[in-house]
């Protein structure tokens, strides 16, 4: 007898989105709610997101925008009870927020170094600590880290953000080891250079985007549909057996 074909419905799920406003954060919301979730919007403006809602809500998904910087626990207590007082559970987390001010190692300032720490590795792992202990008790859930390559090459000028994102990359296996008893998978996306908002005025320049596509073997930068289609997948039945693993989305860029 044929086995049925993998599911990869988020159907009565509920996921919340860190950074959800724009570019990737934005693309993973609209994605996991065409898979079926309803959506818990994690922004820094609440009034600001009223189109995303909408659209959201266009597509017949319950959504709750609630105001969050990753930087406060203070603001992810408040939105992880919100989540939960609203749908009464969090099924998928995606741990979208992250920051990158460049410079050259040797030209790297304190506040840009706490900066990048305090978000993309505290943010991250307290943004996580409040869902997981959620997602234990209810013994399930779906975590899901969106890291970058360049937690797994070297970028000139990135050294910090490359560090950051190589402790997410562990960090994940870690907890992935951790919680796996609760069925709480834990798993990293990795992609590379990706058009958004925030990577638009370095690939602007001529120059930076034919340095950055002579790494990319794939031969084109991608877009935020390359980076959503592994995050569904991971927060879906078809991945139940995958955790601790860095998905990269880098066209290649690692293997070149």
């Amino acid at each position: 007898m044929q086995k049925n074909a993998p599911s990869f419905s988020l159907e009565g799920k509920v996921t919340l989105v860190t950074g959800a406003s724009r570019g990737i954060g934005r693309a993973c919301a609209l994605a996991c709610a065409a898979a079926g979730s309803d959506i818990v919007l994690g922004v820094r403006d609440v009034a600001a997101s009223a189109g995303l809602v909408a659209e959201l809500e266009g597509a017949g998904r319950k959504v709750l925008p609630v105001k969050l910087d990753i930087a406060n626990k203070a603001h992810i207590a408040q939105a992880v009870d919100a989540a939960l007082t609203t749908f009464g559970r969090i099924d998928v987390l995606v741990n979208n927020v992250g920051v990158a001010p460049g410079n050259l190692a040797e030209l790297v300032e304190e506040k840009d170094l706490d900066e990048i720490l305090d978000v993309n590795i505290k943010g991250t792992f307290l943004m996580t600590q409040a869902v997981g202990r959620h997602m234990i008790k209810r013994n399930g859930g779906r975590i899901i880290n969106i890291s970058s390559q360049a937690g797994t090459v070297a970028l000139r000028g990135e050294a910090i953000y490359c560090m950051s994102k190589a402790a997410i990359n562990h960090l994940t296996r870690c907890l992935a080891a951790e919680w796996a008893r609760y069925d709480v998978t834990v798993n990293t996306v990795s992609p590379t250079f990706i058009h958004t908002d925030g990577t638009a005025p370095f690939l602007a320049d001529a120059g930076n985007r034919k340095v950055t596509l002579a790494h990319i073997p794939l031969g084109r930068i991608g877009e935020t549909d390359d980076v959503v289609g592994a995050v569904v997948f991971l927060a879906s039945p078809a991945a139940s057996l995958i955790t601790g693993a860095n998905l990269l989305v880098d066209g290649g860029w690692s293997v070149a």
